[in-house]
């Protein structure tokens, strides 16, 4: 197993014990909860007369069923609004602190904990969401975890979990024109597979990885799950810092990052710490990455040709054919030219204030195809207040696109942003399973949100590093 990581000094710090299952019993520092997964876990505290543990190590937000559109509460869906004050009701009683709407505060909850320092390096982080892995970025351990877990946690302020294995992911070199983090973590899932990272946690290292933003580690973290790990991390160091010192929580208590810097740097991996897996990967190689199926696994760069299943190991290819008949796709053919009905450039994956910049710039001064529903959806009120005052909605506005209001919207299709019939879309999300975008007909192809613009104004899938040589010709 291995030794002197982050992965095992942070799980050492929290262990409280070994239980008789064999698994140890982490205290947790904080727990994130949302309207979708928390209701029943309040139950079930209810049902046995308990109250919330640590309620200050508690952070509440809506996200997934919040809409985008029209937020003037009752909100039009029942079942929305029913989650909605069965959340404001559970926070109230319990006196936990809740980014509503009403706040400014309010957004997909792996968005708002970083933006407001809520997540730091060193801590053991769970909510009820499988994209937890985001706050790894920070150098956190964080999980997602079942409603029977948020009742612990809750309860008890900690949660019985199994130590995994650590896997060693070094992108070496430098990331190419119109290649952004997202396509780092897609080649990484298409490589080791969906299934790869199952009995580990990543650790991402490398030039390449310390030269992205925290928004951009963000990314790459959030989709560790998709690669069947348990979670992911990145070491912290000055760029982490710099984002937490621009923070409300170190804004309001300055003295506490001066006491908590060196405890952030002892908990970085040894030089020599011991890791069960290294997988290098050169950062030099990869174009934009796009996928042909219906995983994150199924990805391809975006002028490479779709494989054909018979190609595949043979416990791949029946999902392959299915994946492509699904999606309409024919192995040998590039993704280039595959017509879209939706752009969505939003989720926890990659609605942050950089991603929707990068995307502004390729929009700039085109229009969105006739033929194309494109929406941006901040990740966070805060998020969404900066565009606006940095006039990014109006430039997507006046490019055609719809200007949402912050929450998960279609990454899932809870609320009335959804596919419809057998629409295809390119979306800057994190899942393209059947159904995921709210149609199963509908068919979608991740991308960076780069990618996500150039098919916008071409109605279909468009290498954006084209558009980006037309723009500076």
């Amino acid at each position: 197993m291995s030794e002197g990581t982050l992965y095992d000094k942070v799980w050492d710090r929290h262990k409280v014990t070994t239980l008789p299952t064999g698994q140890d019993q982490l205290f947790i520092g904080l727990h994130l909860i949302h309207e979708v997964t928390s209701p029943q876990a309040f139950g079930m505290l209810r049902e046995r007369d308990l109250e919330v543990a640590f309620p200050k190590l508690t952070h509440a937000t809506v996200d997934h069923i919040v809409p985008t559109a029209d937020q003037s509460r009752p909100y039009k869906e029942d079942a929305a609004e029913e989650m909605m004050a069965e959340l404001e009701e559970n926070v109230r009683e319990a006196g936990i602190d809740f980014s509503d709407p009403t706040s400014g505060d309010q957004g997909i909850v792996h968005v708002i904990g970083p933006e407001q320092g809520l997540t730091q390096p060193g801590k053991t982080i769970v909510c009820g969401d499988s994209h937890t892995s985001t706050h790894g970025a920070f150098g956190a351990l964080a999980f997602g975890i079942g409603t029977s877990q948020i009742r612990d946690v809750l309860a008890t302020g900690t949660v019985a979990m199994e130590k995994q294995k650590v896997r060693k992911i070094e992108v070496n070199g430098e990331l190419g024109e119109g290649v952004e983090a997202k396509d780092i973590i897609l080649e990484i899932i298409r490589r080791l597979g969906t299934e790869g990272g199952v009995g580990y946690v990543y650790e991402y290292a490398g030039e390449a990885i310390e030269n992205l933003g925290m928004e951009g580690r963000m990314s790459i973290c959030n989709m560790s799950i998709e690669g069947g790990a348990r979670a992911g991390y990145v070491n912290p160091d000055e760029t982490t810092y710099e984002w937490l010192e621009e923070t409300d929580y170190f804004q309001d208590n300055p003295e506490k990052f001066d006491e908590l810097k060196p405890y952030w740097e002892s908990i970085r991996s040894d030089e020599d710490a011991e890791y069960d897996d290294v997988v290098t990967i050169d950062a030099n190689e990869l174009e934009p990455v796009v996928t042909w199926g219906t995983t994150p696994g199924q990805g391809v760069g975006v002028t490479e040709p779709i494989p054909s299943p018979a190609e595949l190991p043979e416990a791949k290819q029946d999902t392959a054919r299915r994946a492509q008949e699904h999606m309409r796709v024919e192995p040998g053919e590039t993704m280039e030219g595959y017509n879209i009905d939706v752009a969505f450039l939003g989720s926890c994956t990659n609605a942050r204030l950089p991603d929707l910049r990068r995307a502004a710039e390729i929009i700039e001064g085109r229009q969105v195809d006739d033929d194309v529903r494109a929406l941006v959806v901040p990740g966070s009120q805060r998020v969404q207040h900066t565009a606006e005052e940095e006039g990014l909605k109006d430039t997507f506005e006046e490019a055609g696109f719809e200007w949402r209001n912050a929450g998960c919207s279609m990454c899932l299709g809870m609320n009335e942003d959804q596919l419809e019939g057998d629409e295809a879309s390119a979306s800057s999300s994190n899942r393209n399973f059947v159904g995921r975008q709210g149609s199963k007909d509908g068919r979608t192809v991740l991308m960076n949100p780069q990618m996500v613009a150039a098919a916008a104004v071409t109605g279909e899938v468009t290498d954006v590093r084209e558009l980006k040589e037309v723009t500076t010709a």
